[in-house]
């Protein structure tokens, strides 16, 4: 099965994640098919903490991928930040 979740970066202490379109089989940070947007929640003033490329979420989502709890708040939560 495809899903669409996070993937950690950054160092200690400084999270950064990178939404994802993986197999559900390969490791969190590992293999991906496709990296459609970030989310950094430590992101300060001016600075971006989240993009989602909606046209390939909504691609995937539309093949059957199926997105995390932790992605569909944050699609959520964008929605409702650019309304």
């Amino acid at each position: 099965m495809v899903v669409i979740r996070l993937s950690r970066g950054g160092s200690k202490a400084r999270p950064f994640f990178n939404i994802v379109v993986a197999d559900k089989r390969d490791r969190r940070d590992g293999r991906f098919i496709e990296r459609i947007g970030f989310y950094n929640p430590l992101a300060k003033g001016a600075a971006e903490s989240l993009r989602v490329a909606h046209d390939r979420l909504n691609h995937w989502t539309g093949v059957g991928a199926q997105c995390s709890p932790t992605v569909v708040r944050l699609v959520k939560q964008a929605a409702k930040a650019a309304a």
